[in-house]
């Protein structure tokens, strides 16, 4: 599987971005699929994560309320929906699949897959 992330770019405080990632390969409803980010000198952590099917999501505190996770299986896409978006939320962000497990995980090394990353920056 092939993950290409895109839709990033520069938004100031409380606008949106919508985030995808399109995934090669026709297995992709096989992938329980995640967004992470990582900021400068921070260490990459998950903001979201979406079952294979997608009818379980998981946010953290951080993100709750303000980031919507989707998927699209016969578009083999996954989606991060941002609103009321924080200068705090500027970061790197990378989408992740995993196969097996439970469906999403802040562990990094349990992901089979990762996609190149997209800039998002929030101004004040």
């Amino acid at each position: 599987v092939q993950l290409q992330a895109s839709g990033g770019g520069l938004v100031q405080a409380g606008g949106s971005l919508r985030l995808s990632c399109a995934a090669s390969g026709p297995t992709f409803r096989d992938y329980a699929m995640a967004w992470f980010r990582q900021a400068p000198e921070k260490e990459r952590e998950l903001v979201a994560g979406i079952s294979w099917s997608g009818d379980s999501t998981y946010y953290p505190s951080s993100v709750k309320g303000r980031f919507t996770i989707s998927r699209d299986n016969p578009a083999n896409t996954v989606y991060l929906q941002m609103n009321s978006l924080k200068p705090e939320d500027t970061a790197v962000y990378y989408c992740a699949a995993k196969a097996s497990g439970v469906f999403y995980s802040t562990r990094q090394a349990v992901y089979d897959y990762w996609g190149q990353g997209t800039q998002v920056t929030v101004s004040s």
